[in-house]
């Protein structure tokens, strides 16, 4: 995979989880507005209007709406089974939101009986129909619609796309592009810390120093003293040369 395509691949999975919390906020937004307004006859002796909500209108979608932001959370965290099991469940979410909503706007009256039964006392279906002279509705019914739409683009995304995306790391939460990029990054030969005998050495020396300076300490001398360190920094190299052995 290019790193072209890793990058689209990468664009197209956080493109989704976007789109699915952003629908899912959008549907559990519209659950609390207000969706239709019944207007009720004079002649029923309870003129008026009253308002139905979406949560009334529409009771699931609220509930639905909470299972698609988890939904859009869990592809974060997805491999490339689960994300397709994550696209089926989207999917049954999609279409709950879809279909509630749908049938609420399909029968407004209809999603108001209660909020009419309680305000009037009248019961029943047909005597609740006969006192409503008619209802308006808001623009929440068409965005929840909108966003039960969108978060079915997701799921179905997900299932076509899925399979390109990138994994995350369980151990270190990185991406593969991560590793890759870490793979194309050329080390650097003339780093001390690539060559280990350099690094042996310098260990070494630090080690030597921080024993000699105990020992001046000890001595009641002053370590810091430039000379002295002069003169130590040559022993030290003596006695450097005289460990490698002779050179051949």
């Amino acid at each position: 995979m290019t790193v072209a395509s890793r990058r689209l691949a990468s664009r197209l999975k956080y493109g989704a989880i976007l789109l699915a919390v952003l629908a899912s906020g959008l549907v559990l937004t519209a659950s609390t507005q207000t969706w239709f307004t019944l207007h009720l006859t004079a002649a029923s002796g309870h003129a008026g209007t009253l308002t139905v909500v979406g949560s009334d209108a529409a009771p699931a979608i609220a509930a639905l709406s909470l299972a698609g932001v988890a939904f859009g959370g869990a592809l974060a965290l997805a491999g490339r089974v689960l994300r397709y099991v994550l696209a089926l469940l989207g999917l049954v979410l999609a279409a709950g939101v879809i279909g509630s909503t749908a049938s609420a706007m399909a029968d407004p009256v209809g999603t108001g009986i209660t909020v009419v039964s309680k305000a009037t006392g009248i019961a029943g279906d047909s005597s609740v129909r006969s006192i409503v002279a008619h209802a308006d509705a808001s623009a929440w019914p068409a965005l929840a619609l909108a966003g039960g739409i969108a978060l079915a683009v997701v799921a179905l995304g997900v299932a076509a796309t899925g399979h390109l995306w990138p994994v995350a790391s369980r151990r270190y939460g990185t991406t593969e592009q991560a590793s890759a990029r870490e793979d194309a990054t050329p080390r650097d030969a003339d780093r001390p810390e690539d060559d280990p005998e350099s690094a042996a050495d310098a260990r070494a020396r630090a080690r030597d120093a921080a024993i000699d300076d105990w020992d001046e300490l000890s001595r009641g001398d002053d370590p810091t003293d430039d000379d002295r360190t002069a003169d130590d920094s040559a022993d030290q190299d003596d006695t450097d040369r005289g460990r490698r052995g002779p050179l051949s």
